[in-house]
Protein backbone atom coordinates (compact mmCIF):
# COMPACT_ATOMS: atom_id res chain seq x y z
CA UNK A 1 0.00 0.00 0.00
CA UNK A 2 1.58 3.09 -1.08
CA UNK A 3 0.89 6.71 0.48
CA UNK A 4 -1.93 8.43 -0.93
CA UNK A 5 -1.15 10.67 -4.09
CA UNK A 6 0.76 13.93 -3.02
CA UNK A 7 -1.68 16.27 -4.37
CA UNK A 8 -4.39 14.85 -2.45
CA UNK A 9 -2.71 15.32 0.72
CA UNK A 10 -1.45 18.84 -0.53
CA UNK A 11 -4.73 19.68 -0.96
CA UNK A 12 -5.26 19.08 2.96
CA UNK A 13 -2.40 20.78 3.72
CA UNK A 14 -3.65 23.79 2.05
CA UNK A 15 -7.11 23.79 3.32
CA UNK A 16 -5.66 23.47 7.04
CA UNK A 17 -3.45 26.25 6.54
CA UNK A 18 -6.00 28.55 4.44
CA UNK A 19 -8.37 27.64 7.72
CA UNK A 20 -5.68 28.59 10.52
CA UNK A 21 -3.62 31.21 9.67
CA UNK A 22 -2.53 31.56 13.48
CA UNK A 23 -0.80 28.36 13.09
CA UNK A 24 2.96 28.50 13.66
CA UNK A 25 4.14 24.78 14.10
CA UNK A 26 3.11 21.38 13.51
CA UNK A 27 4.28 18.34 15.43
CA UNK A 28 4.58 15.61 13.80
CA UNK A 29 3.49 12.27 15.54
CA UNK A 30 4.16 8.52 15.30
CA UNK A 31 3.65 6.04 18.10
CA UNK A 32 5.80 3.11 18.79
CA UNK A 33 6.38 0.06 19.85
CA UNK A 34 4.81 1.17 23.33
CA UNK A 35 2.38 3.50 22.14
CA UNK A 36 4.53 6.41 22.95
CA UNK A 37 4.05 9.30 20.87
CA UNK A 38 7.33 10.74 19.48
CA UNK A 39 8.24 12.76 16.36
CA UNK A 40 9.70 16.20 15.21
CA UNK A 41 8.22 19.84 15.52
CA UNK A 42 8.57 21.56 12.29
CA UNK A 43 7.31 25.51 11.37
CA UNK A 44 4.37 26.22 9.22
CA UNK A 45 6.62 27.10 6.02
CA UNK A 46 7.52 23.29 5.75
CA UNK A 47 4.23 21.39 5.89
CA UNK A 48 4.28 21.36 2.40
CA UNK A 49 7.24 19.68 1.92
CA UNK A 50 6.50 17.09 4.84
CA UNK A 51 3.35 16.48 2.57
CA UNK A 52 5.83 16.28 -0.49
CA UNK A 53 8.86 14.66 0.31
CA UNK A 54 7.78 13.02 4.20
CA UNK A 55 10.30 13.56 6.84
CA UNK A 56 13.42 10.88 8.01
CA UNK A 57 13.38 8.87 11.22
CA UNK A 58 15.33 5.95 11.98
CA UNK A 59 13.70 2.45 11.91
CA UNK A 60 14.77 2.04 15.50
CA UNK A 61 12.08 4.20 16.34
CA UNK A 62 10.04 0.87 16.58
CA UNK A 63 12.74 -0.88 18.68
CA UNK A 64 13.03 1.61 21.67
CA UNK A 65 11.97 0.47 25.32
CA UNK A 66 9.89 2.04 27.73
CA UNK A 67 12.51 4.18 28.66
CA UNK A 68 13.54 5.36 24.70
CA UNK A 69 16.57 3.44 24.75
CA UNK A 70 17.65 1.39 21.82
CA UNK A 71 17.50 -2.13 22.04
CA UNK A 72 20.21 -3.56 20.14
CA UNK A 73 19.12 -7.14 20.24
CA UNK A 74 16.34 -6.28 17.83
CA UNK A 75 18.52 -5.77 15.09
CA UNK A 76 16.88 -2.42 13.86
CA UNK A 77 19.80 0.20 15.27
CA UNK A 78 23.69 -0.23 15.06
CA UNK A 79 23.20 -3.52 12.74
CA UNK A 80 21.84 -1.57 10.72
CA UNK A 81 23.53 1.69 10.94
CA UNK A 82 20.62 3.28 12.36
CA UNK A 83 19.67 3.72 9.50
CA UNK A 84 16.52 5.96 8.42
CA UNK A 85 13.29 5.08 6.71
CA UNK A 86 10.68 7.99 5.47
CA UNK A 87 7.32 8.65 7.11
CA UNK A 88 3.93 9.99 5.48
CA UNK A 89 1.29 11.91 7.10
CA UNK A 90 -1.84 10.23 7.55
CA UNK A 91 -4.89 11.95 5.94
CA UNK A 92 -7.52 13.69 7.64
CA UNK A 93 -5.69 13.39 11.10
CA UNK A 94 -4.24 17.18 10.63
CA UNK A 95 -5.42 19.66 13.57
CA UNK A 96 -4.71 22.05 16.32
CA UNK A 97 -3.66 21.25 19.42
CA UNK A 98 -6.17 22.73 21.89
CA UNK A 99 -3.64 23.12 24.93
CA UNK A 100 -1.14 24.84 23.30
CA UNK A 101 -0.18 28.36 24.07
CA UNK A 102 1.67 29.11 20.72
CA UNK A 103 -1.01 27.98 18.34
CA UNK A 104 0.32 24.35 16.92
CA UNK A 105 -1.17 21.62 15.17
CA UNK A 106 -0.24 18.21 14.93
CA UNK A 107 -0.29 15.58 11.90
CA UNK A 108 0.18 11.76 12.96
CA UNK A 109 2.49 9.65 10.13
CA UNK A 110 3.55 6.06 9.34
CA UNK A 111 6.84 4.80 8.69
CA UNK A 112 7.73 3.76 4.98
CA UNK A 113 10.47 2.08 3.16
CA UNK A 114 12.70 3.87 0.96
CA UNK A 115 10.62 2.51 -2.02
CA UNK A 116 7.14 3.70 -0.53
CA UNK A 117 6.40 0.32 1.13
CA UNK A 118 5.35 0.44 4.61
CA UNK A 119 7.93 -0.77 6.90
CA UNK A 120 7.30 -3.93 8.49
CA UNK A 121 8.27 -2.59 12.11
CA UNK A 122 5.35 0.32 12.29
CA UNK A 123 2.57 -1.38 14.63
CA UNK A 124 -0.18 0.80 12.51
CA UNK A 125 1.35 -1.68 9.70
CA UNK A 126 1.33 -4.75 11.95
CA UNK A 127 -2.68 -4.13 12.08
CA UNK A 128 -2.81 -3.45 8.52
CA UNK A 129 -2.11 -6.63 7.55
CA UNK A 130 -4.51 -8.29 9.97
CA UNK A 131 -6.82 -6.18 8.59
CA UNK A 132 -6.12 -7.22 4.65
CA UNK A 133 -7.62 -10.63 5.95
CA UNK A 134 -10.54 -9.65 6.67
CA UNK A 135 -10.61 -7.26 2.86
CA UNK A 136 -10.15 -11.00 1.38
CA UNK A 137 -14.02 -12.28 2.89
CA UNK A 138 -15.76 -9.26 2.27
CA UNK A 139 -16.02 -7.98 5.72
CA UNK A 140 -15.27 -4.51 7.32
CA UNK A 141 -14.16 -4.55 10.97
CA UNK A 142 -16.28 -1.90 12.79
CA UNK A 143 -14.07 -1.18 16.69
CA UNK A 144 -14.80 1.30 19.38
CA UNK A 145 -12.12 1.51 22.70
CA UNK A 146 -12.64 2.52 26.24
CA UNK A 147 -10.18 4.12 28.02
CA UNK A 148 -9.47 4.42 31.47
CA UNK A 149 -7.20 6.83 33.28
CA UNK A 150 -6.24 8.18 36.68
CA UNK A 151 -5.58 11.71 37.36
CA UNK A 152 -3.14 12.45 39.90
CA UNK A 153 -1.13 14.96 41.71
CA UNK A 154 1.83 16.81 40.02
CA UNK A 155 3.59 16.30 43.36
CA UNK A 156 4.54 12.43 44.32
CA UNK A 157 4.56 10.86 47.78
CA UNK A 158 8.33 9.24 47.60
CA UNK A 159 7.57 8.88 44.25
CA UNK A 160 4.39 7.55 44.90
CA UNK A 161 1.15 8.35 43.12
CA UNK A 162 -1.65 10.54 44.84
CA UNK A 163 -4.72 11.45 43.61
CA UNK A 164 -4.98 15.15 42.88
CA UNK A 165 -6.63 17.79 45.12
CA UNK A 166 -10.11 18.76 43.59
CA UNK A 167 -10.34 22.12 42.22
CA UNK A 168 -13.89 22.48 43.63
CA UNK A 169 -13.28 21.20 46.99
CA UNK A 170 -9.57 21.28 48.04
CA UNK A 171 -10.25 17.59 49.00
CA UNK A 172 -7.84 14.47 47.74
CA UNK A 173 -10.79 11.70 46.31
CA UNK A 174 -10.21 8.50 48.99
CA UNK A 175 -13.52 6.33 48.06
CA UNK A 176 -14.59 4.10 44.87
CA UNK A 177 -18.19 5.80 43.96
CA UNK A 178 -18.31 4.15 40.36
CA UNK A 179 -20.31 6.26 38.47
CA UNK A 180 -20.73 9.32 40.73
CA UNK A 181 -21.78 12.07 39.48
CA UNK A 182 -20.33 14.54 41.93
CA UNK A 183 -16.94 13.28 41.16
CA UNK A 184 -17.05 14.25 37.53
CA UNK A 185 -18.34 17.65 38.82
CA UNK A 186 -15.08 17.79 41.17
CA UNK A 187 -12.59 17.72 38.14
CA UNK A 188 -15.67 19.79 35.85
CA UNK A 189 -12.81 21.60 33.89
CA UNK A 190 -10.39 19.36 33.15
CA UNK A 191 -12.95 16.49 32.18
CA UNK A 192 -15.09 19.24 30.05
CA UNK A 193 -12.09 20.72 28.19
CA UNK A 194 -10.63 17.27 26.89
CA UNK A 195 -14.29 16.45 25.69
CA UNK A 196 -14.18 19.81 23.78
CA UNK A 197 -10.55 19.02 22.73
CA UNK A 198 -11.49 15.53 21.39
CA UNK A 199 -14.53 17.53 19.19
CA UNK A 200 -12.14 20.09 18.25
CA UNK A 201 -9.52 17.52 17.14
CA UNK A 202 -12.12 14.99 15.04
CA UNK A 203 -11.47 12.31 17.85
CA UNK A 204 -15.13 11.15 18.46
CA UNK A 205 -15.22 10.88 22.21
CA UNK A 206 -18.80 10.93 23.41
CA UNK A 207 -18.57 10.54 27.42
CA UNK A 208 -16.67 10.55 30.34
CA UNK A 209 -17.28 8.29 33.19
CA UNK A 210 -16.02 8.01 36.64
CA UNK A 211 -14.97 4.56 37.26
CA UNK A 212 -13.80 1.98 40.63
CA UNK A 213 -10.95 4.17 42.07
CA UNK A 214 -10.22 7.61 43.69
CA UNK A 215 -9.74 10.17 40.24
CA UNK A 216 -10.60 7.32 37.96
CA UNK A 217 -12.18 8.26 34.88
CA UNK A 218 -12.91 6.52 31.25
CA UNK A 219 -13.43 8.07 28.37
CA UNK A 220 -15.97 6.36 25.58
CA UNK A 221 -14.75 6.45 21.59
CA UNK A 222 -17.66 5.77 18.72
CA UNK A 223 -17.53 2.87 16.84
CA UNK A 224 -15.90 3.73 13.55
CA UNK A 225 -16.25 1.20 10.11
CA UNK A 226 -12.07 1.01 9.88
CA UNK A 227 -9.86 -0.20 12.27
CA UNK A 228 -6.63 1.73 12.17
CA UNK A 229 -8.19 4.65 12.68
CA UNK A 230 -10.62 3.56 15.94
CA UNK A 231 -6.38 3.11 17.18
CA UNK A 232 -5.33 6.97 15.52
CA UNK A 233 -8.10 7.93 17.71
CA UNK A 234 -7.01 5.82 21.00
CA UNK A 235 -3.36 6.88 20.86
CA UNK A 236 -4.17 10.95 20.01
CA UNK A 237 -6.90 11.03 22.83
CA UNK A 238 -4.09 9.41 25.20
CA UNK A 239 -1.90 12.74 24.34
CA UNK A 240 -4.90 14.84 24.17
CA UNK A 241 -5.50 13.53 28.30
CA UNK A 242 -1.90 14.08 29.49
CA UNK A 243 -1.68 17.37 27.84
CA UNK A 244 -5.20 18.74 28.86
CA UNK A 245 -4.92 17.09 32.13
CA UNK A 246 -1.57 18.94 32.62
CA UNK A 247 -2.87 22.45 31.33
CA UNK A 248 -5.34 22.10 34.41
CA UNK A 249 -2.33 21.00 36.79
CA UNK A 250 -2.68 17.70 37.39
CA UNK A 251 -0.68 15.05 35.47
CA UNK A 252 -2.28 11.40 34.69
CA UNK A 253 -1.45 8.42 33.93
CA UNK A 254 -2.42 5.18 31.72
CA UNK A 255 -0.30 2.68 34.07
CA UNK A 256 -2.03 -0.84 33.84
CA UNK A 257 -1.62 -0.67 38.17
CA UNK A 258 -1.30 2.58 39.81
CA UNK A 259 -2.28 1.64 43.13
CA UNK A 260 -2.46 -1.22 45.33
CA UNK A 261 -5.47 -2.08 46.30
CA UNK A 262 -7.62 0.15 43.72
CA UNK A 263 -8.37 -0.75 40.29
CA UNK A 264 -6.09 -1.07 37.28
CA UNK A 265 -6.73 1.27 33.60
CA UNK A 266 -8.12 -1.38 31.17
CA UNK A 267 -8.34 -0.45 27.47
CA UNK A 268 -11.61 -2.66 26.45
CA UNK A 269 -12.00 -2.75 23.11
CA UNK A 270 -15.59 -3.59 21.13
CA UNK A 271 -15.82 -5.17 17.53
CA UNK A 272 -18.29 -5.83 15.12
CA UNK A 273 -18.05 -7.06 11.40
CA UNK A 274 -19.42 -5.76 8.81
CA UNK A 275 -20.66 -7.33 5.13
CA UNK A 276 -20.43 -5.82 2.00
CA UNK A 277 -24.54 -4.42 2.37
CA UNK A 278 -23.03 -2.83 5.88
CA UNK A 279 -25.03 -5.24 7.71
CA UNK A 280 -23.34 -6.63 11.12
CA UNK A 281 -22.64 -10.45 10.88
CA UNK A 282 -23.13 -11.01 14.36
CA UNK A 283 -26.85 -9.41 14.32
CA UNK A 284 -29.33 -12.36 15.98
CA UNK A 285 -32.18 -12.25 18.45
CA UNK A 286 -30.17 -15.61 19.98
CA UNK A 287 -26.10 -14.82 20.29
CA UNK A 288 -25.74 -18.16 21.18
CA UNK A 289 -27.32 -18.98 17.85
CA UNK A 290 -25.28 -17.38 15.63
CA UNK A 291 -22.27 -19.70 13.83
CA UNK A 292 -20.24 -16.06 13.19
CA UNK A 293 -19.90 -14.95 16.68
CA UNK A 294 -19.46 -18.09 18.05
CA UNK A 295 -16.78 -19.05 15.83
CA UNK A 296 -15.30 -15.26 16.17
CA UNK A 297 -15.40 -16.21 19.87
CA UNK A 298 -14.25 -19.65 19.34
CA UNK A 299 -11.05 -18.21 17.58
CA UNK A 300 -10.12 -15.34 20.13
CA UNK A 301 -10.32 -18.00 22.52
CA UNK A 302 -7.48 -20.14 21.19
CA UNK A 303 -5.38 -17.51 20.97
CA UNK A 304 -5.38 -15.03 23.99
CA UNK A 305 -2.84 -16.99 26.06
CA UNK A 306 -0.44 -16.40 23.19
CA UNK A 307 -1.58 -12.97 22.54
CA UNK A 308 -0.98 -11.34 26.28
CA UNK A 309 2.24 -10.21 25.57
CA UNK A 310 0.46 -7.48 23.04
CA UNK A 311 -2.40 -7.34 25.43
CA UNK A 312 -0.35 -6.74 28.80
CA UNK A 313 3.01 -5.56 27.91
CA UNK A 314 4.65 -4.31 30.95
CA UNK A 315 5.57 -6.06 34.18
CA UNK A 316 3.04 -3.95 36.04
CA UNK A 317 0.67 -4.65 33.66
CA UNK A 318 -0.20 -8.28 35.47
CA UNK A 319 -0.85 -6.66 38.59
CA UNK A 320 -4.16 -5.18 37.55
CA UNK A 321 -5.90 -9.18 36.95
CA UNK A 322 -8.01 -9.80 40.09
CA UNK A 323 -11.75 -11.06 40.43
CA UNK A 324 -12.60 -7.68 43.01
CA UNK A 325 -11.14 -5.68 39.93
CA UNK A 326 -13.36 -7.41 37.00
CA UNK A 327 -10.69 -8.44 35.18
CA UNK A 328 -10.66 -12.16 33.82
CA UNK A 329 -7.52 -14.29 34.09
CA UNK A 330 -9.08 -17.00 31.49
CA UNK A 331 -10.47 -17.06 28.04
CA UNK A 332 -14.02 -17.10 29.20
CA UNK A 333 -17.28 -15.44 27.97
CA UNK A 334 -20.50 -14.45 28.40
CA UNK A 335 -23.93 -12.42 27.20
CA UNK A 336 -23.85 -9.29 29.05
CA UNK A 337 -21.53 -10.49 32.14
CA UNK A 338 -18.89 -8.28 33.29
CA UNK A 339 -17.23 -11.00 34.84
CA UNK A 340 -15.61 -12.73 31.82
CA UNK A 341 -12.74 -11.58 28.93
CA UNK A 342 -15.20 -11.61 26.27
CA UNK A 343 -18.71 -10.10 26.68
CA UNK A 344 -21.37 -10.21 24.18
CA UNK A 345 -23.36 -7.08 25.00
CA UNK A 346 -27.44 -7.80 24.43
CA UNK A 347 -29.03 -4.52 23.83
CA UNK A 348 -30.53 -5.08 20.83
CA UNK A 349 -30.39 -7.49 17.86
CA UNK A 350 -28.14 -4.93 15.64
CA UNK A 351 -25.60 -3.97 18.56
CA UNK A 352 -23.82 -7.59 19.16
CA UNK A 353 -20.69 -7.21 19.10
CA UNK A 354 -17.60 -8.41 21.45
CA UNK A 355 -16.11 -7.03 23.95
CA UNK A 356 -12.42 -8.22 24.85
CA UNK A 357 -11.89 -6.84 28.36
CA UNK A 358 -8.27 -8.10 29.28
CA UNK A 359 -6.04 -5.33 27.81
CA UNK A 360 -4.64 -2.91 30.34
CA UNK A 361 -4.75 0.79 29.13
CA UNK A 362 -0.71 0.66 28.66
CA UNK A 363 -1.02 -1.85 25.62
CA UNK A 364 0.18 -0.32 22.19
CA UNK A 365 -3.60 -0.58 20.82
CA UNK A 366 -2.44 -1.43 17.30
CA UNK A 367 -1.22 -4.32 18.69
CA UNK A 368 -4.10 -5.19 21.04
CA UNK A 369 -6.35 -5.08 17.97
CA UNK A 370 -3.82 -6.96 15.75
CA UNK A 371 -3.94 -9.65 17.99
CA UNK A 372 -7.63 -10.18 18.92
CA UNK A 373 -8.43 -9.62 15.43
CA UNK A 374 -5.98 -12.26 15.01
CA UNK A 375 -7.95 -14.35 17.03
CA UNK A 376 -11.62 -13.51 15.33
CA UNK A 377 -9.94 -14.46 11.90
CA UNK A 378 -8.53 -17.79 12.72
CA UNK A 379 -11.81 -19.24 14.54
CA UNK A 380 -14.14 -17.90 11.59
CA UNK A 381 -11.92 -19.18 9.27
CA UNK A 382 -11.54 -22.37 10.85
CA UNK A 383 -14.60 -22.26 12.42
CA UNK A 384 -14.13 -23.09 15.65
CA UNK A 385 -16.06 -23.32 18.84
CA UNK A 386 -16.31 -21.74 21.50
CA UNK A 387 -16.94 -23.42 25.16
CA UNK A 388 -19.99 -22.90 26.98
CA UNK A 389 -20.92 -19.30 28.09
CA UNK A 390 -20.79 -18.32 31.50
CA UNK A 391 -23.69 -17.21 33.97
CA UNK A 392 -22.81 -15.64 36.80
CA UNK A 393 -19.56 -15.41 38.48
CA UNK A 394 -16.57 -16.42 36.08
CA UNK A 395 -14.41 -16.08 39.01
CA UNK A 396 -16.03 -18.78 41.12
CA UNK A 397 -16.38 -21.00 37.89
CA UNK A 398 -13.35 -21.31 35.69
CA UNK A 399 -9.73 -21.62 37.20
CA UNK A 400 -6.79 -19.06 35.95
CA UNK A 401 -5.95 -19.89 32.80
CA UNK A 402 -3.67 -16.94 30.87
CA UNK A 403 0.35 -15.90 31.06
CA UNK A 404 0.20 -14.38 34.88
CA UNK A 405 3.82 -12.68 33.96
CA UNK A 406 5.42 -11.00 31.52
CA UNK A 407 8.02 -13.51 31.00
CA UNK A 408 5.08 -16.43 30.37
CA UNK A 409 3.54 -14.47 28.11
CA UNK A 410 6.61 -13.71 25.85
CA UNK A 411 7.53 -17.41 25.53
CA UNK A 412 3.84 -18.08 24.42
CA UNK A 413 3.98 -15.48 21.88
CA UNK A 414 7.25 -16.94 20.73
CA UNK A 415 6.10 -20.02 20.40
CA UNK A 416 2.77 -19.49 18.78
CA UNK A 417 2.18 -20.70 15.33
CA UNK A 418 -0.95 -19.56 14.81
CA UNK A 419 -0.05 -16.00 15.39
CA UNK A 420 3.16 -16.20 13.63
CA UNK A 421 0.37 -16.66 10.67
CA UNK A 422 -0.63 -13.47 10.66
CA UNK A 423 1.70 -11.29 12.57
CA UNK A 424 5.49 -11.29 11.15
CA UNK A 425 7.66 -13.48 12.83
CA UNK A 426 10.48 -10.70 12.28
CA UNK A 427 8.56 -7.82 14.16
CA UNK A 428 7.28 -11.04 16.53
CA UNK A 429 11.25 -11.22 17.32
CA UNK A 430 11.33 -7.33 17.84
CA UNK A 431 9.06 -7.21 20.07
CA UNK A 432 10.13 -9.61 21.79
CA UNK A 433 13.89 -8.70 22.10
CA UNK A 434 12.90 -5.43 22.97
CA UNK A 435 10.17 -6.77 26.16
CA UNK A 436 13.03 -9.31 27.50
CA UNK A 437 15.82 -6.34 28.19
CA UNK A 438 12.90 -4.34 30.10
CA UNK A 439 12.28 -7.29 31.94
CA UNK A 440 16.05 -8.53 32.34
CA UNK A 441 16.25 -4.68 33.44
CA UNK A 442 13.53 -5.39 35.88
CA UNK A 443 14.85 -8.02 37.43
CA UNK A 444 18.13 -6.93 37.85
CA UNK A 445 17.12 -4.45 40.74
CA UNK A 446 16.33 -3.84 43.67
CA UNK A 447 12.96 -3.09 45.25
CA UNK A 448 12.20 -1.11 48.62
CA UNK A 449 10.42 -3.99 49.44
CA UNK A 450 13.02 -6.20 49.05
CA UNK A 451 15.00 -3.99 51.52
CA UNK A 452 12.70 -3.94 53.98
CA UNK A 453 12.33 -7.71 54.03
CA UNK A 454 16.05 -8.76 54.22
CA UNK A 455 18.62 -6.24 54.51
CA UNK A 456 18.36 -6.77 58.43
CA UNK A 457 16.46 -9.95 59.00
CA UNK A 458 18.97 -12.83 57.00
Amino acid sequence: MLPPPRAVQLNEANAFLKEHPEVLYIDLLIADMNGVVRGKRIERASLHKVYEKGINLPASLFALDINGITVESSGLGMDIGDSDRTCFPIPNTLSREPWQRRPTAQLLMTMHERDGEPFFADPREVLRQVVSRFDELGLTICAAFELEFYLIDQENVNGRPQPPRSPISGKRPQSTQVYLIDDLDEYVDCLQDILEGAKEQGIPADAIVKESAPAQFEVNLHHVADPIKACDYAVLLKRLIKNIAYDHEMDTTFMAKPYPGQAGNGLHVHISLLDKDGNNIFATDNPLESQALRHAIGGVQETMAASMAFLCPNVNSYRRFGAQFYVPNAPCWGLDNRTVALRVPTDSPDAVRIEHRVAGADANPYLLLASVLAGIHHGLTNRIEPNAPIEGNSYEQVEPSLPSNLRDALRQLDDSEIMARYISPDYIDIFVACKESELAEFEHSISDLEYNWYLHTV
